[in-house]
Formats: structure tokens, sequence, C-alpha cells
């Protein structure tokens, strides 16, 4: 097996670096198992017989280079990515590999763009920042319904979820980008994030059959308005969360996501549902599947596939639809997910 097979996942025990593995090995890749616990490193390569395992934390460099030795990519499915994604970064640049990660934090994904820039197209590599349900999917999709576009001037993101069963990971990760942001909430408009205090819209949307309508929160922010525009020109980037999935996040005992099929999937299933506006036209795209957080898996996969094999268009620190062929990425997923497309003149605004 030649070593551009091997791809290095940090966080490998946990709920998505576990999808993640066996995503990887479906696909022919050979996982190499990271992590900060020697003891949960030790019981995964005894679940995962075969697979190398080498400890490795974010605080010593060293141990991070010694653990993408060899590798030809890595994937972070370790949050909060605010601790992690930095340090991984700067190991994958030392190692002269490409770097995936799965958060969905919007400030450590700001700070990617912000800090790492030039110096991943200096180095002539690739850096995809939020390769995961939030943030690369919908990119996917919004970049697919702009086709030929290029500008509009709203995109609209819409997350049906039937409910939503966080992952401790997931929580860590909120309480990290709620201290960063002071508890305040964000949004994009006018071209840029602004943080303000008031209380989120509660509205309709119509969704696809068979979800229909349903209550959903205005302004329920995730990693799309980075993602969107860092490559496409929409000044209006908006997101929406079911309003039972948000219940469902907030509550203080909600219980984590328990398997229910022989790929570890929970009985989940989700719509996400996207809008682009660009004068009277508009243009919309959904996406079908089950379980937010294994999805995640064949999206990031496909991702380092592409990378390695050279079906890239550009290099740097890059969102999904700018460094993909969105339309033939979506494509790739069709065994993951069911994508239906709907163009024409219509009205935007979320039917109640």
């Amino acid at each position: 097996m030649g070593t551009d097979r091997i791809v290095a996942v940090f966080g490998a025990y946990g709920h998505t670096g576990r999808f993640m593995v066996a995503e990887l090995r479906e696909r022919g890749y050979v996982p190499v198992l990271l992590g900060r616990s020697e003891e949960k490193l030790r019981a995964m390569s005894q679940a995962w017989p075969g697979l190398e395992a080498r400890r490795a934390t974010v605080d010593d460099p060293v141990s991070l280079d010694r653990a993408l030795r060899g590798a030809a990519a890595v994937i972070n499915c370790a949050g909060p990515f605010a601790t992690t994604a930095a340090p991984l970064v700067e190991a994958a640049v030392r190692a002269g590999i490409p770097y995936v990660d799965v958060a969905a934090e919007i400030e450590a994904n700001v700070d990617m763009f912000a800090h790492f820039a030039q110096r991943i197209r200096d180095a002539g590599t690739v850096v995809v920042p939020a390769m995961a349900f939030y943030g690369g999917l919908g990119d996917l999709l919004v970049t697919t319904a702009m086709g030929e576009w290029t500008a509009a001037d709203e995109a609209h993101v819409a997350y049906g979820l039937d409910s939503w069963h966080p992952t401790a990971g997931t929580v860590e990760s909120g309480v990290v980008s709620g201290q960063r942001r002071n508890g305040r909430r964000v949004r994009y408009t006018g071209g840029r994030l602004e943080y303000h205090d008031d209380a989120p819209p509660v509205l309709g949307w119509n969704f696809p059959a068979p979800l229909g309508t349903q209550r959903v929160l205005g302004e329920f922010t995730m990693a799309d308005v980075v993602t969107v525009p860092s490559h496409l020109a929409i000044p209006e980037v908006r997101t929406y969360m079911t309003a039972t999935a948000a219940t469902d996040l907030s509550a203080p005992d909600a219980p984590a996501p328990r398997a229910v099929d022989e790929r570890g999937r929970s009985a989940q299933t989700f719509v996400v549902d996207v809008l682009v506006r660009s004068g009277e036209t508009r243009r919309r795209i959904s996406a079908t599947g089950q379980d937010i957080y294994a999805i995640s898996a064949p999206l990031a996969v496909e991702a380092v596939d592409r990378i390695l094999t050279g079906r890239t268009s550009t290099t740097g620190v890059v969102s999904a639809g700018a460094v993909f062929d969105a339309p033939d990425f979506l494509r790739a997923l069709s065994g993951h997910l069911s994508v239906h497309t709907e163009f024409g003149p219509g009205e935007l605004s979320p039917r109640c």
C-alpha cells in the first residue's frame, strides 16, 4: 500500500471520527488513528485490527509531526476547533500535506481564512475547513444552485432536522463559540458578519415534501455564513433551523445519538433546503439524508479523495464550492444524499 493511501484522522475515536475511519476503509484508504487519549486509541485499535494508532496532542508540535509522518492528508474531527485547528494546520504545512476538518464553529472557520490564507497558497497546498454537514454541504448546494451566476442578492439555507441529539463534542464546541462571541448571536448581512443580542425570529419554512411547513428559528447561524461568502458574491446569507431540533440541542439533558443500523447511524433524518435569488429569479435546491454526523464522513473523505487525485481548481484555504466541481461532488454522494433542483422565477420569502 502506497503512502498516498494513508490518511491521518485526528479524533478518530470520537463519534464523527469513527464514521470517518469506516468511510476511509470503504474507499480503499488506510486510516491512521490519532488522538489525545492513549486508552481510547488502544481500545479502538483492538476494535479495528491492523490500523496504526499514534497519540498526539495539539500543545506538542513534536507529537503532531510524528503522528502525521507518512500520511498523504489529515482530517481533523476533534473539537473544539478553536483549540485544535491551528496546531494541526501548522503540522500539515510542515508535513506538506492537505488538511480537511469538520468544524461547525463559525469563529474557528473565520480564523482559518484570516490567518492561514496566504501561507497555504504559498505552500501550494489545500486546507478545507467545515467540510461537513454544516458549512460544506450548504456551500456545495448554494454553489450548484448558482450555476453560471457570478453574484446573487440572497442565499438562504434552511435545515429541516426532525431531531438533534448532539454529541459531547457538539456541546463543547457550542460552549466555546458562545464564549468567544460573549453569548451574542451572529448574522451575515451587508457582506459582513454582525454580532447582536436581539432574539431570533420565529417563522414558517415550506420544506420540500414530505417535511412540509415547519416552524424554524431565523438567523440560527451556522458555518455556511463563512464558507459561502468566502468565494461567492452574495451579501445576504441566512441560515435557519427547525424549532424542534433547536429545542433538542438546548435541552440540559439532551441524549447523545443512538445507532439504529449496521453503519452506526441514528434514525435522525434531514432536509437541507437552499434558495438563492438574483433580481426576480430564484433557484432552489434541496438534499435529504440520514444522520447529520454520519453524512460528514462521505463529505470529508470525498474531499480528500479529490484533493489527492488532483480534482481541485485552486490552492489555499478554500471552501468546498470554491475548490471542487460542486454539481459533480454532489452526484458522487448519491449513495448518501438525494438531491433535487428547482430553477425558475418566483418568490424567495419563506412561506408560513
